[in-house]
């Protein structure tokens, strides 16, 4: 038995399909991302540029969508987000019935995760083109072409992201197959609406910094004779020794102050970094989580994870969709799964309200200790008798009466 078993976890686990070790992100020119300073300007013409009829590029769209990603709130509250489906469990069916092996087999394959990911992408930044290769290996592992060099109002993979012209991607062999397309067509995605408030938020933290720098410390002011070149150097050099000793001896006719600092402490810039980072909370997670300590309480923290849960849910019917209509048909013509197979998330359960719902259940119905056991995780060892002599809600065990 556990020899069986363990071929079957080696048939799950080391699938055979047609060796492809040539692809076409392998012909397309990498280009150095450029980390000059963006503004909205920048953003104007990037859409001006992906909302060209004749040729609509996304090029500067996609490089700044990159640049923004390093904003660690936007990125963790994608994470917070994605997280909650890539890790979910899920099964294979056919007939209804669960396909044991071929769902072991792709849970036990790392870049299955990653093509939930690239399906759960394309909320954020647009269509997705995921090619199919083989490694040395002969290993099966996805690869997603990048995005500025696709077209997908033409249908288009520009090998170089500078040119005009490319390859006709829907009208090759591979399409379908070892090539899939998710997302839709003309969707720019959410980061779309969030590039603005990046970019303010960035230009509030660069300002408030320079605030810190220049008036963080008051200016010093010493006057002196500048005309006399003894007293200057005298000067110059008490005013670069005062950072280690706070005091030195000036002559009479010499005068030290502190200038007046800024009226503000700052708070111009940390009102609109809380509003940028309330916005970009909004539109990826649909609520403030956890941020905003000063005004936060528990029923509104339960509302907003409420409503991250829905959009989760959400998330879960689209890559549930996208990979019953085009990635599992794709595995089946390259030959790594067999056909008929239906992909579904497991069913998620609320174990908190159940527990609730079956105290509450337990004064006027019978409940089975085993299943109690299994959905709880505590365990029955016997009947309770009350003092006062009432029966237990628990169904007995016949054997134990015998």
């Amino acid at each position: 038995m556990k020899k069986n078993q363990q071929n079957l976890k080696t048939q799950a686990t080391s699938p055979t399909v047609p060796k492809k070790t040539d692809g076409y992100y392998q012909k397309i020119i990498p280009k150095s991302l450029s980390r000059t300073r963006q503004d909205i300007a920048s953003w104007k013409t990037a859409l001006k540029q992906a909302d060209n009829v004749d040729l609509p590029k996304r090029v500067l769209l996609h490089k700044l969508y990159k640049d923004i990603m390093l904003d660690a709130l936007l990125s963790s509250q994608i994470a917070n987000r994605r997280i909650i489906t890539t890790s979910a469990s899920f099964t294979l069916k056919k007939d209804d019935k669960i396909d044991e092996q071929t769902t072991a087999m792709l849970k036990s394959l790392p870049w299955f995760a990653e093509v939930m990911g690239y399906i759960l992408d394309t909320q954020l930044s647009g269509t997705a083109l995921i090619e199919f290769v083989t490694d040395k290996n002969g290993a099966l592992k996805p690869v997603l072409i990048p995005k500025q060099n696709i077209i997908p109002e033409k249908g288009i993979i520009l090998l170089d992201e500078t040119e005009t012209y490319g390859i006709d991607y829907r009208n090759v062999k591979e399409y379908g197959s070892w090539l899939l397309e998710v997302g839709k067509l003309d969707d720019l995605g959410l980061l779309n609406s969030a590039i603005p408030h990046i970019l303010m938020k960035r230009f509030a933290q660069s300002c408030w910094s320079e605030l810190c720098e220049i008036y963080g410390i008051p200016p010093r002011v010493m006057k002196t004779n500048t005309q006399d070149p003894a007293m200057l150097d005298r000067a110059e050099m008490m005013m670069r020794d005062m950072g280690a000793a706070a005091w030195f001896i000036i002559d009479e006719t010499e005068h030290f102050e502190f200038a007046k600092g800024a009226d503000t402490n700052g708070d111009v810039y940390n009102n609109l970094i809380r509003l940028c980072n309330n916005e970009i909370s909004l539109l990826i997670s649909g609520a403030v989580i956890g941020q905003d300590t000063k005004n936060g309480n528990e029923s509104k923290e339960k509302v907003s994870i409420e409503q991250l849960k829905r959009l989760a849910e959400s998330d879960r019917y689209l890559v549930q969709a996208y990979i019953n209509s085009i990635i599992l048909p794709g595995l089946y013509k390259i030959g790594l799964i067999p056909d008929g197979l239906e992909f579904c998330f497991d069913p998620q359960e609320d174990v908190g309200d159940l527990y609730t719902r079956t105290i509450g259940l337990m004064p006027f119905m019978e409940v089975d200790p085993e299943w109690v056991k299994t959905k709880f995780g505590i365990e029955i060892t016997g009947l309770k008798q009350p003092s006062g002599g009432s029966s237990s809600n628990f169904q007995s065990d016949p054997k134990k009466k015998k």
